[in-house]
């Protein structure tokens, strides 16, 4: 097996696997898998997917990209499987779209595949920002990329916001400093470790014209829509069965009214500003009971928000949205 052109200092590369190697040196073991049913039958990758399909609302776009991923795979293996020589796929990928759209919970599901398919050693999901990458004087930010790279490795670095290492207005600024590690971890290292970028589209735009390198290493961009009213108030039902609460008849009026005036506001951020909205209701609720100490409440009263749980929030009361 021909080894690494270069492994970055303090990253331990991936381990040998064997017998059957692709033309880039990855090795994946014959699992005796001969039909893509088999594959699936041998791996969790389908009941990844229909986690998926069951914790995100909506996303159609993302989900099929996310198959169509899958589906390359498992025929790679396939091949491998035969001894056909094939070059490793290029991973790493860019997630664009607006806060609160699912990119964080579709990256964790897509470490899984690949862990499943024998891409990645764990398939663990390691989140960061700026801050966890880029050191505040000289000297600092190698270390800190370098922490950052030893625990992602073996399975997916997540990146959030990540136009924010470029900082060409400030000479001062580290954050090339941590692209460059990067760069040679994501092309030397690739069997061990795959980037997921993530941030608004225009400014992950900009990001790549400014870093080619960055760009001609990153193989798939998708793009995560916003969600649809109907979809944001299915999302809300999703999170308050999951804590054992619901809208009455008015309540779930009030709150889809909510939703049209929240989406025209500014700083609107999808599911999250759903979740935010929903834990502003359930303090409103526990007001509203908390003040009549005396009554006896029951399970009903407990785990039910009301319409004035609702249209107490601040949305209601702006005038910079019109009806």
């Amino acid at each position: 097996m021909t080894a690494p052109a270069y492994n970055l200092p303090g990253v331990t590369a991936m381990p040998e696997k064997a017998p059957h190697a692709t033309s880039s040196g990855v090795a994946v073991a014959d699992t005796g898998a001969r039909t893509v049913s088999e594959v699936m039958a041998q791996t969790q990758v389908q009941q990844v997917m229909d986690a998926l399909d069951r914790d995100l609302v909506g996303l159609k776009p993302v989900k099929s990209r996310i198959r169509d991923i899958a589906a390359l795979l498992v025929i790679d293996r396939l091949r491998l499987n035969l001894g056909l020589a094939a070059q490793a796929p290029s991973l790493h990928m860019c997630f664009t779209g607006n806060p609160g759209t699912g990119k964080t919970t579709v990256a964790m599901r897509m470490a899984q595949i690949l862990h499943e398919l024998g891409y990645v050693r764990s398939g663990h999901l390691v989140a960061v920002t700026r801050d966890d990458l880029v050191g505040q004087y000289i000297g600092h930010t190698a270390p800190k990329t370098k922490e950052v790279l030893k625990k992602a490795m073996g399975g997916v670095l997540f990146i959030d916001e990540a136009y924010y290492l470029y900082r060409p207005e400030n000479e001062r600024d580290y954050g090339q400093e941590a692209i460059e590690i990067l760069l040679q971890v994501m092309e030397n290292q690739r069997d061990d470790l795959v980037v997921i970028l993530a941030g608004y589209k225009d400014r992950m735009d900009t990001f790549f014209q400014s870093n080619p390198g960055m760009n001609s290493r990153i193989a798939h961009h998708i793009d995560f829509p916003d969600y649809e009213e109907p979809e944001l108030a299915e999302i809300a039902q999703h999170m308050l069965k999951a804590q054992n609460y619901k809208l009455d008849d008015e309540a779930q009026v009030a709150f889809e009214r909510y939703l049209h005036l929240r989406r025209q506001q500014p700083h609107f951020a999808n599911a999250r500003s759903v979740r935010n909205a929903l834990e502003r209701a359930r303090l409103r609720q526990a007001s509203r009971l908390f003040a009549n100490p005396d009554k006896v409440l029951s399970a009903d009263d407990l785990s039910t928000l009301n319409a004035q749980d609702i249209l107490a929030s601040r949305v209601f009361q702006t005038k910079q949205v019109s009806p």
